[in-house]
């Protein structure tokens, strides 16, 4: 607290209070103008010496007649949709654990961020079984470990619509109920492309020792160990 050593003296001065007070971590907020009144009311002149000369009324008159529903109306619409930022912990290379899905407690290598936000992960399929797909950010762990594919470059043609699933089309007269007896099947361009990014990806695998038993392997939990005090 600052005190007065003497009548209009200060223990500590403006610098040094404002430094104590820590006021540059203040965020300054500016006050706006005050709003100028619109008056809801006018006076208005009327002719004749028996109308009393002058009248009050309202500058925006109110309807007379009222809906007796409230139709919608529909509201604009400011947000858009933006791609959420990549973490620092996962950049081209990195090891990641998946936290929910089919695959869940493996290990993948990330390639690339799509458009939409979702992260590009491969297996690779030779090693794990898993096959390119995307995944949220908000369902992996970022590990230390990092594969090196700096000269490894992405295909452009791998974006969200390259994994878009396209259902078949009902006949006229088939029931909206029925299920389609055609199941999913990946296609031969598919399974071409895979074997290409895992060429690639192995090639860079085979040289990190023991690295393929690491991505083999399934991360579980035992009784005692929590996550939040591991190094991944």
């Amino acid at each position: 607290r600052n005190y007065l050593l003497a009548r209009g003296v200060s223990r500590y001065g403006r610098t040094a209070m404002y430094k104590k007070k820590a006021m540059y971590k203040k965020k300054l907020v500016k006050v706006p103008p005050p709003s100028k009144k619109v008056p809801h009311i006018k006076i208005k002149e009327v002719k004749g010496e028996r109308n009393g000369k002058t009248r009050v009324v309202q500058v925006n008159k109110s309807p007379r007649y009222y809906p007796t529903e409230d139709d919608p109306r529909r509201m604009k619409v400011t947000k858009r949709s933006r791609a959420p930022k990549l973490r620092s912990s996962i950049t081209p290379g990195t090891v990641l654990i998946l936290l929910a899905g089919r695959h869940m407690g493996k290990r993948v290598v990330f390639l690339k961020q799509l458009e939409t936000g979702l992260l590009l992960v491969t297996g690779p399929y030779q090693l794990n079984g898993i096959p390119m797909r995307r995944v949220s950010q908000s369902y992996v762990i970022a590990t230390e470990t990092k594969v090196d594919l700096a000269e490894f470059v992405v295909p452009e043609k791998f974006t969200d619509e390259y994994f878009r699933r396209t259902e078949p089309k009902k006949a006229e007269g088939e029931s909206v109920f029925k299920e389609s007896e055609q199941g999913y099947s990946v296609s031969d361009e598919r399974k071409e492309d895979q074997k290409t990014i895992d060429q690639s990806v192995m090639e860079v695998v085979a040289k990190i020792p023991e690295l393929k038993g690491y991505l083999k392997g399934r991360f579980t939990l035992q009784k005692g160990q929590y996550p939040h005090k591991m190094v991944f």
